[in-house]
Parts: C-alpha cells; structure tokens; sequence
C-alpha cells in the first residue's frame, strides 16, 4: 500500500472491493463499465496534461511556501473589506471541525436542527442590528445582496408604478464602486434604469421605483439617510441601505427611520479576508415583502408532537417548483460563514460588540486629531471608522508601502484610512509616521484611546440590540465550546454517514485539503490590495483556472464566481455580450430542457432571456425532434441552450453532439451545467461534447465543502469566441478585453476556498482525478444493482448503466400509503440523510454516492433501503400508524413511560444491528412545514409568542 498517494486516500473503495463490485454489477473491468456508460464518440483519446499528482506532506510544503510569497501588510483599504479577528474558539469548533463543513443544506430539518438554529440567531443578529422586521440565512457578498435588495424593490412596485413602467433606480454615488459595477450588470437584463448621483442633491421623481444608500459611504462620511429616507417615502420611493454591520452598534438602524430593505458584509464579525471571500451578506427587509425575499429563511415551526422545531421557510419559493418564475436563485448563501459570523455575535453579545465598535470609533478619533496635528486636512464631518485625508497619494503611497501598509487612494488629493478591530495604538502611531515622513513634520504621539463625539445625534443608536439569552450566555470559552458541540450534536454531516444527495455530490472534502485555510498568510490578504502583494494567491488562482481549463477542453476560465448559480448567470451573460458584439441584440430566447436544474430557468430570467422549455422523452433523454422544432422555431433569435451533462436523470445521452451541432447551426450558444461534473473528469469534457460555456461547482466535484449549504464557487470555462467577454472589476483588471462587468463583488470571487479545490487536482493528478471519475460510475453501478428487485431504476443509458447517480422511482408505493418523504424520514432511523428527494422526478430519490464511499459503507445504506422496501410491503393504506409514517423515532419518543405504537422501540430506532454501533438521534420528530409558512418566524422569538396569534 502506497501510504503516500493522496488518491488511495480519497478513493472509498480498494482494490479488492473494487473487483468484488465489478463482479456484481457483471462486468471484468473498470474500463469495460466505462465504455458501456459513456459514448465513445465523445471519450477523450488522452490523458489530461495536469502535473503529477503530490503526497498530502508535499502538497503541505508548497502551499505553506506558496503562501510565504504573499506580502501580508497592514490593511486600511476599507471599501467593505476589514481585518478581523476570529476567535479562536470558533476556528477550531466551526471552521475546522467536519461536523460543521461537511452538512449539507438542511433540507431534512429533523436532523439539521443545530445548523438551523445557529442560522436562527444569525438572522436574530441582523434583524435587531438593522431594525427590520425579517432577515434570511445569509447571501453571497454585499454586491449580489444589494444587487438582490434593487430586483426586490423593483418587484414589488406597486401597481400604477408597473402601470406607468416606472424603472428608475437612484444609486448614491457613496455606494461601494464593486457594488455599483454589480448593480450595472443586473439592472439592464431585467430593464431597470440606473441613476447614479449625489445623494443630498439628487432631485427624485416619480420616475423612480426605488434608491440605494451606503451607510456610512464608501468614503467613511457619514450622511443623513434619515432625511433622504423621509424625502424618498414621500415620492413613493422604497429604500435600500448598504449598512457596515458594526458600526450598526453606534448608529442607529436603517429600519428606524423607514428603510425598506438593509443589507450589508458581516466579514467583520470574525471571518477573515481571504482576497475576497467567502463571507456571509446579510439581507433585511419588511415582512410585507416576505415571499419576494431572496435565498432562504429559516422559520419556527412545531414537530408532530407540538415541540419546537425549524427548517427552512417558504419552500414554495425554491427553484424546482417556481423555475422561471423565482425571484432569485436559493443557491445564492453562504450558511458555514453566516454560522461563525452568528457565533461571534454569540460570543461577544451586546456589551462586547460595542466595546469593539468603541474601540473602532475612538481609534479613528485618536488618529484623525494626530494627523491634524501635522495640518492636514481630514475632510469627513462625521465617521465611524474612515477618515479622508487630503495629501499627495503617490508620496504617501511610496512611504506606506516601504512600511508594509496599505491606504485607499481614491484620487489624485485624497488617500482613505479605515481601522479596525485588530488595530492597535501602536499601528495607529505607525501611520502617523508615514504621515510625517511625507509632511516633514512631527505629530501628536498617541499615548492612549480616547472616547470623541464623531457620530451626528439624530443618528446615534438608541435601539436596543441583541437582548435574548442566547447572545447574553455563552461568553467564556468552555460555554460556548459546549453549546457549539450541543449544535453540531443534532445535525448529520459527512463525519456521521454517507450523503448520498443525487446533483449534489457529497465527496470528500480531505482535512489536507481544507488545513492551509487557517493560515493567516492566506486568510488577511485584501482583495484590493496591489497585484505584486499578492503572488501566492495569484500564483495558486492562475494555476486553478489553468487546470479547470484543461479539464473542461476550453479556452479559458473566470474564477469570480462565488456559487453555482452566480457560474450560471456569467455563463449567460457572456453569451449575450458575444450575441450583443456582433450586432446579435435580438437574440435573447434560451431553450431549457425540462429535466432541467431549477436554478436554470431562474438564471435565464435573470439574464434577460425568455425561457422556451423542451420535452424529454419517455426514456429520459431530450425529445430531439421537440429541439428541432423549437430550435428551427426560434431560430432567428436564439440565444442559448442550457443543457446538463451526464443529464439530470443521470445518464450519459448518445445524441448530446447532435444536440449541440443543432444550437450551433441556428446561431446558438450551448452552456453546459457542471453540476454532474464528477461523471467526466479525465474521461470526457464539455467542449468534447461540443458546448461553448459551462460553470462548475467546486463545492461538488472539486471537493469544496458544502458547509451546511454555502460556501460555493461556480467559475466559469469558455470557449474561444467567448474569452473576451468574461467578467471584469471595477478596482482590480481582470477578466476580457472586452470583459462584462462584475458578477461577484471581488475581483476572484471566494479565493480562499480557491485553495482547497487546488489542493484536491495537485494531490489526484492527472490519473487520480480520472480514478476518481471511474470509481464515482462504479460506486452509482454498484448501487443500482445492489437495489435491483427492491427498486426500479428510473432512467438508463442504452446500455442499461446509470452515470455517477441514478433515479430510483418510489411512486408505486402510494398503494402502500407510503410517500418518498416517508422513506427520507425513515432512512434517518437508519443513520443516513436521505438522497434527493423528489428531483428532478416527483415521487423518486436520486443516489450519488461519489467516489470517496467505501464499498462497507454503501453496503450499510443498501442494507438499509432493502429493510425499508420490506417495511414498506407492510404497510396499508388503511392503517398509516406504521413506522414509516411516524418517522423519524427520537430519543424522548423511545425513552418515554408510554408505548402504545404497533411495532417494538427496537424497530423503530435499531431495526439494523449496525445501527447500535454508531446511533444518530434525530432531535425533533416530523416537522410541520404548513404551519410554519403560515405563520412565519424567523428570529430567536420563543413560539408561544405566536401560537394564538
């Protein structure tokens, strides 16, 4: 056994159950199974030209000394990126602990309900800070959530404003310049009207649906939003305020004075820079707006015996049901920085956020009088942490970075420096002295931190904030370590079982993989700092894009995408910038099959095009004379088609060149969905099959965690005729000549977790990544024919092999009185989270094992299913007191003095012998989704407050 290959760790299976499966699906070879599941016409003819696969030691020297190459200096750059300090008990417990990165979205709530509850206080955190009314579980960054609080604001115009086509949207000229790049690129697909401008200047009409504000601005001053809100309100004008989350503990809450939608960064709350992400946006608004908010609330509800219980609210709203007509993509989140941006409010509560937002405020105080004691003019009447110096920027420039600090240089008089929670009185003396070098004067020295006035009265907080008893309790460390433990106690990750999520691919995500994210050389870089400062990362980022390239068989590759769905909305977006170049502006109708990703037709929308939905056949497969028809239909104005490969039904259709060549014939694009990537690395590619974009998720195929459902990259690979044209940013040049503009808000999207996705291709190699792809085919094989004469597979290739994942149809059941819900809430009972429920086939599961499960492991889920299909047998329509339909079995429920149920405790929570070895106890019984969207909480409120409301 070769100890130090990184594949043999990775890959579940060895050799000799790698040979026992074969034998059981009835093939003599890996290869063999490959070439009956995937068409030879589109196999790659040689191996990818990737370096040899590294040892995990090897592989932790050179990104140790990559990252030595990074030149972490002092950062005041501001502009909504701060140095922070993460606690270290939230490192270890969170970030570092599987038990937390490897849940997926808790979609089961019955065994999420620790995630859900730390997602809970998150939003509990924003409403109280903003002073709204309901918040959601985190977005992507503060660009997409204000680019999401804009669409908000113009969806729900009221009806004479929809009438009268009213599409103005006023943007503050204070407002981050990568959230106005952002708010560029979502306005005019979905034909709103930007407007930027002075905000105490600026004359509103009734032209405008809606405005947005930065609070502070992106200069440090800090404006009268009250007034402008009033005025605003008035006009029939809805708000929007880009809030800096921590010096809402000193000003008061937008939602005070009439705002109608907050949103903001909690980076600062502990989560390291990174060079740009990943970071947990936050999104507040009024209750009014409830089922126009984008991404996911987590509400309170009851369980089957009236106990409290969460899960996500608004269900309905999600991809998959709503499709074209969502309001935006619920892939959009980033739960696992949301959860330690929460933890940090937890562990510091009221007293300690405003010992640090205080300590903030003065530092910018103490320094503002030391520099105007060299005269220098600090030009912000009011601020919370950023002062405008006036001073020659080139001089000062030259004397800060000699002293390894970086400064914003906005023009050609002014240089801007924002503190923060890790400055100290010793930095802010260092900066005086870059000032006195470059002023030939001596200044005040700083002795100490002052407290100083530098925030209007009319804006000063007087709410109170954070009064319930989770953010007043756990503020030692052994408290708060024992409550993150009584969390991640009730939740089911990787650490626990095998999740077998069909689309999701939940592999694993190795611990070699994810170390390096601690180091500080990585973490406190910031996204705008100069190029040269920042050589580990670009080194580490060009070389990703460069293997992600090879692998898909494209031109080029952007990074900046920070999900899947934001990787589906820049691959159309190029798409229409390549049409729109060549005079091509009509073409804007996108064929989407309709086995489709919810999360297609969502992005299509988004972009500007009309959905036009093609059948699939009875096999599965896209109807190909349906896409003839349509294609030669909408010939003269089609844009795009959105196809997935191996297709969502986990197959590997034989037409899939045909089908492109048909696109391409009638001027078409094709953009290839990278969810089921893990079928074709190393074996087949995406421009093999003839498409000309696709996005990939990291957080799927190349080892990303899910970290409870974010965070996720979705970079983009594209074809020659699209590499001018991919994303840009407005501070840092990136992207094409002719590049669209930003998608995410830095200019690498979520660098950071870049790192592990190059960790997992440098230790598999060429051979690896391609052992990976077999063995993920294999373990779906293996599954398939495990489960054969319990369940029918639903879809096939030609040669009756599933791809990565296949489709097992649970709907004959209902004879039975039995539901696929009912097999997912009993598989819980088995220790498993259930596959995917119900997609992209009502009334099915779809099973991924990946390749990093072993053959004991699948045996164990096989084993499980096989008990339940025999339980299923059993049950009758007539009688539903069955232990299906009262799973899952909780621990108070087994334990009780009373039994009056028709099977034993023992069937109920050990009904496998090897569920005794390693029991995992549901904490809540069945939710009660109904009740909860009927009467939606989503903050720490107990719901006794509600029940007679």
């Amino acid at each position: 056994m070769d100890t130090t290959s990184f594949a043999l760790r990775h890959i579940g299976p060895n050799s000799d159950e790698q040979k026992a499966m074969l034998n059981t699906i009835g093939v003599t070879s890996i290869e063999q199974l490959v070439s009956e599941t995937i068409p030879a016409g589109i196999r790659l003819e040689e191996d990818l030209e990737l370096d040899a696969a590294m040892s995990e030691q090897e592989y932790s020297n050179h990104i140790y000394k990559l990252s030595q190459l990074n030149k972490v200096y002092k950062s005041y750059i501001g502009l909504g990126y701060h140095p922070s300090n993460l606690p270290a008990v939230i490192q270890r417990n969170i970030l570092e602990n599987p038990g937390w990165y490897t849940a997926y979205t808790p979609y089961q709530a019955e065994i999420a309900q620790g995630r859900l509850e730390a997602l809970l206080n998150f939003q509990t955190m924003v409403i109280d800070l903003t002073g709204m009314e309901i918040a959601n579980a985190s977005l992507l960054d503060e660009s997409t959530a204000a680019a999401e609080a804009m669409s908000l604001l113009f969806a729900v115009r009221d009806r004479a404003q929809k009438k009268a086509g009213v599409n103005k949207f006023f943007v503050s000229d204070l407002v981050l310049p990568q959230t106005i790049a952002l708010l560029e690129t979502r306005a005019t697909p979905i034909g709103i009207e930007l407007e930027i401008g002075n905000e105490a200047e600026y004359n509103l009409s009734d032209e405008y649906f809606g405005a947005l504000l930065q609070y502070p601005g992106k200069n440090g001053q800090i404006t009268d939003i009250k007034s402008f809100i009033e005025k605003a309100n008035a006009e029939n004008i809805k708000v929007a305020v880009a809030a800096d989350i921590l010096s809402l503990i000193k000003l008061e809450a937008p939602g005070k004075f009439g705002a109608d939608v907050v949103v903001g960064t909690t980076q600062r709350f502990g989560i390291p820079m990174g060079y740009g992400g990943p970071h947990a946006a936050y999104f507040a608004t009024k209750e009014a707006y409830k089922r126009d908010v984008p991404g996911r609330i987590i509400g309170v509800t009851k369980d089957t015996n009236g106990n409290r219980a969460l899960r996500m609210a608004l269900q309905t709203r999600e991809q998959h049901i709503k499709r074209d007509k969502a309001t935006s993509n619920i892939c959009t989140a980033q739960v696992l920085l949301a959860v330690m941006a929460g933890m940090y409010a937890v562990y510091h509560g009221p007293k300690g956020l405003t010992f640090i937002a205080d300590k903030v405020k003065n530092a910018a105080s103490s320094l503002a009088n030391a520099l105007e004691s060299l005269d220098l003019e600090q030009v912000n009447t009011h601020y919370f942490d950023t002062l405008q110096i006036k001073a020659d920027p080139v001089k000062v420039k030259y004397e800060a970075e000699k002293r390894e600090v970086n400064f914003y240089y906005p023009d050609n008089n002014t240089v801007t420096i924002s503190v923060n929670e890790t400055t100290t009185i010793a930095d802010l003396n260092e900066i005086v002295s870059i000032f006195e070098a470059v002023t030939g004067k001596k200044g005040d020295k700083i002795a100490s931190i002052s407290e100083a006035d530098t925030i209007p009265n009319e804006l000063k907080r007087q709410s109170e904030f954070l009064t319930f008893d989770v953010f007043n309790t756990y503020h030692s460390e052994t408290e708060l370590m024992r409550y993150i433990k009584r969390l991640e106690r009730k939740d089911l990750a990787l650490n626990h079982s095998m999740i077998s999520l069909g689309s999701c691919t939940m592999k694993l995500n190795a611990a070699a993989e994810m170390l390096p994210l601690s180091l500080s050389s990585w973490g406190n870089v910031h996204p705008f700092v100069p190029e040269e400062q920042a050589a580990g990362y670009q080194l580490m980022l060009n070389a990703l894009e460069n293997q992600l390239t090879e692998i898909t068989g494209f031109a080029a590759t952007s990074l900046q995408p920070n999900s899947g769905a934001q990787g589906e909305f820049a691959g159309l977006m190029v798409i229409k910038a390549y049409h729109e170049s060549r005079g091509d502006h009509h073409r804007n109708i996108c064929l989407i099959p309709s086995s489709a990703h919810g999360t297609n037709p969502a992005s299509a929308v988004m972009a500007g095009m009309k959905v036009v939905v093609t059948k699939a056949s009875e096999n599965g497969n896209i109807d190909i004379d349906d896409l003839k028809e349509k294609t030669e239909l909408h010939k003269d104005n089609l844009a795009a088609l959105m196809v997935t490969y191996p297709s969502t039904h986990g197959v590997f259709e034989s037409a899939i060149k045909e089908i492109t060549a048909i696109i391409h014939k009638n001027g078409g694009q094709v953009y290839m969905d990278g969810a089921n990537m893990n079928a074709q690395v190393g074996l087949t590619n995406p421009g093999n099959i003839g498409a000309d974009v696709c996005h990939l998720n990291l957080h799927k195929t190349f080892a990303i965690p899910h970290g409870g459902g974010g965070p996720g990259v979705g970079p983009i690979c594209v074809a020659d005729q699209l590499v001018p044209f991919l994303p840009g940013n407005p501070i840092i040049k990136t992207g094409g000549h002719q590049a669209i503009s930003a998608i995410s808000a830095a200019p690498f999207g979520s660098s950071l977790a870049c790192i592990i996705s190059y960790g997992y291709i440098k230790m598999l190699g060429a051979k690896g990544l391609k052992k990976s792809t077999e063995v993920a085919i294999l373990n779906a094989n293996y599954i398939k024919e495990r489960l054969e004469g319990y369940y029918d597979t639903l879809y096939t290739g030609e040669n009756g092999r599933a791809a990565h994942e296949m489709i097992i149809d649970c709907r004959d059941f209902k004879t039975n009185g039995i539901e696929v819900t009912d097999i997912a809430k009993r598989l819980m009972d088995y220790g498993f989270h259930a596959p995917t429920v119900s997609f992209p086939v009502a009334g099915t599961m779809m099973i991924e094992p990946t390749e990093s499960e072993s053959k004991a492991e699948m045996d164990r889920f096989c084993d499980a299913m096989i008990a339940i299909r025999k339980e299923i047998d059993m049950a009758s329509k007539d009688d539903a007191n069955n232990v299906l339909k009262n799973a899952p079995h909780t621990m108070e429920m087994l334990t009780s003095n009373e039994w009056f149920l028709p099977y034993t405790r023992e069937e109920a929570a050990f009904p496998l012998d090897y569920v005794r070895d390693n029991k995992f106890w549901p904490s809540v019984r069945r939710v009660d989704d109904a009740y909860g969207d009927r009467n939606l909480i989503c903050s720490c409120a107990p719901i006794e407050e509600y029940i007679d409301a």
